[in-house]
């Protein structure tokens, strides 16, 4: 018996009976042989965690455009964020931690440059539209890997495209990570915001306070186990209607105060405008592209879809060097 088998059968001992078990995986896009030490889920979040795409969201924007100060959350820093608190949830309900982490890893490989001011603006600009959810798909299925993919599960996958609230997805462990998703975010932008002098405790309803803590710190530990006790035992995930109701509130006043803040917001305008340049001058020279996506263009790709996946690809910081490059005149030396 290898290693990955006893872990298969020690899954099949421990884990319940609503979890997502290795060995009954519906399989990949491409099949693989199986591995002597890793089970399938363990493979989909190692090729997530080395991937391209996931070293860059460490320079892509959360919610402040270009803070300066280094405690503010990346992208990279709430994709962590999620995976740590999915995980925990995960242990306690008995279901699959390694499917959990890889979705959770994997949920917003697909996010724009300076967060979803980015992806506004690429939603307006590309004719089929532009969705995060959807590109994080299409970076695991057809991007990484000079055009290759990761050839990741179907249950890893699945749990990356429904990872929003208007979606459901098929396990368990997506389920996890679509409402610890919503939690990360909530409880690490309520932070960053108090850091940016935004937002501070009294700004928050007594009514919230009571029903979820009256700290970040005591409000993440509500959800958090609500969540767990609400969902043991069952085969869904689901929240006291208290407490979901309580978090649904705190997130609509995170919109109205952070969100869309004006002192928080006022650079915005600069991105959609940034982007909109980019995406006008990339359709109208693809000789501009990087070469991978040069290649997909000789493949027969949509021309305003590589453009999206170059774009949508790029950090923050590499996004405005190349708006520089193209429209920003450079200096010269006259002998």
């Amino acid at each position: 018996m290898t290693i990955r088998e006893s872990i298969e059968l020690e899954e099949r001992k421990h884990l319940s009976p609503y979890a997502a078990h290795s060995a009954d995986t519906k399989g990949r896009l491409q099949p693989v042989e199986p591995h002597a030490v890793r089970t399938d889920y363990m493979r989909d979040r190692d090729r997530i965690l080395h991937s391209k795409a996931f070293r860059r969201l460490k320079e892509k924007t959360q919610v402040f455009l270009l803070p300066r100060g280094d405690h503010y959350r990346t992208r990279m820093m709430h994709t962590l964020e999620v995976s740590q608190i999915a995980r925990t949830v995960a242990k306690a309900l008995r279901l699959n931690e390694d499917l959990v982490e890889a979705i959770a890893l994997g949920h917003d490989l697909g996010h724009t440059p300076f967060g979803h001011a980015g992806e506004r603006a690429l939603n307006k600009l590309s004719p089929g539209g532009f969705q995060h959810n959807r590109q994080s798909l299409r970076v695991v299925d057809c991007l990484e890997n000079d055009g290759r993919g990761m050839n990741l599960t179907w249950e890893t996958r699945n749990g990356i495209l429904n990872h929003q609230m208007s979606t459901s997805p098929a396990t368990l462990e997506g389920k996890v990570v679509r409402l610890c998703d919503k939690i990360a975010y909530i409880h690490h932008d309520t932070d960053d915001a108090q850091r940016a002098g935004i937002l501070t405790e009294d700004d928050i309803p007594i009514t919230l306070r009571t029903t979820l803590g009256y700290t970040s710190k005591e409000r993440l530990n509500t959800l958090v186990l609500d969540l767990i006790h609400n969902s043991m035992d069952r085969n869904d995930i689901r929240m006291s209607d208290r407490v979901f109701q309580a978090m649904m509130t705190f997130r609509r006043l995170m919109y109205a105060d952070v969100y869309t803040n004006p002192v928080a917001k006022s650079e915005e305008v600069k991105v959609e405008r940034i982007i909109s340049a980019l995406y006008g001058y990339l359709t109208d020279h693809p000789e501009a592209l990087s070469e991978e996506y040069r290649i997909m263009l000789q493949k027969g790709e949509p021309q305003e879809r590589v453009v999206c996946d170059y774009i949508s690809g790029m950090t923050d910081q590499f996004c405005i060097r190349k708006f520089e490059e193209f429209f920003v005149p450079r200096s010269w030396d006259v002998f």
